[in-house]
């Protein structure tokens, strides 16, 4: 009977959830607060942008707060409403965090991958011949 070596999935991908924290502060930055502050780039309201991300409007000033506080600066613009309403916008910082953000992501996805196709040369390298 002819032996096979067994072999990883080919569809086999790397995966994994990227954010930054400060230790000793309570707030996060990563992927779910870059949908909604560029929903709220899109909007022009944080009410839309928490709907349309799919959390609360409560929820979603929290978690800016503690996005703020997280980094260290604003990441809003914020006029009240009246009778046409309020609006919010970006600040340049937001803007600038987004930005940077999107490198950082794009960079750390690609040396998953690296990693990824290490691991996988890795451990076919390892894996023997059964009967």
């Amino acid at each position: 009977m002819a032996r096979t070596t067994p072999r990883l999935r080919p569809e086999l991908r790397p995966n994994c959830r990227l954010w930054m924290y400060a230790p000793g502060v309570a707030g996060v930055f990563g992927d779910g607060k870059c949908r909604l502050l560029r929903a709220i780039a899109a909007h022009g309201s944080l009410q839309k942008a928490a709907r349309e991300t799919g959390i609360s409007y409560r929820k979603a000033w929290a978690d800016l707060r503690k996005a703020e506080e997280c980094l260290g600066f604003a990441l809003l613009n914020r006029q009240r409403g009246g009778r046409a309403g309020g609006a919010t916008s970006l600040t340049d910082g937001a803007w600038a965090v987004l930005a940077a953000y999107e490198v950082f992501h794009s960079e750390a996805t690609a040396g998953l991958q690296a990693a990824f196709d290490g691991f996988v040369r890795n451990t076919q390298s390892r894996l023997k011949p059964h009967p």
